[in-house]
């Protein structure tokens, strides 16, 4: 009865592991599906994981972290500079996100080329 069990047992934790780390491997995170402070924490965490080494593109990102909270475009001569905002951190309770709870992503002609504090004033021309 005992070996019986036991065997039952090893077999379930067995399976268990198994479709644990199917779901894992396979499950893409779902941002616009999240609670906010976990959608806050996803997209800080992404971003903070860019880097200019690697060319990211605004459909990549798009892809992985969903729509943007705030998103302006503008065109210069044959450059289309675009910046997103993904909300990063809370100030305040007001339920309106606004630029300085967001980090912001430049990109010309697709290309990510700045984030962060900067990335607004040189969209602006300021930089």
């Amino acid at each position: 009865m005992l070996k019986k069990f036991s065997r039952y047992l090893i077999l379930g934790l067995g399976l268990y592991a198994l479709i644990a780390a199917l779901v894992i491997t396979f499950y893409k995170d779902d941002p616009q599906a999240m609670i906010w402070q976990d959608r806050e924490a996803f997209n800080k965490r992404y971003i903070e994981k860019l880097t200019l080494k690697k060319q990211t593109t605004l459909n990549s990102v798009l892809d992985y972290l969903g729509s943007p909270d705030l998103t302006y475009a503008k065109r210069e001569g044959e450059q289309v500079l675009q910046i997103i905002f993904y909300r990063t951190q809370h100030i305040a309770s007001d339920g309106i996100t606004t630029i300085d709870e967001c980090t912001g992503l430049l990109f010309k002609n697709g290309q990510l080329i700045l984030w962060g504090p900067n990335a607004y004033k040189k969209y602006q021309g300021n930089n």
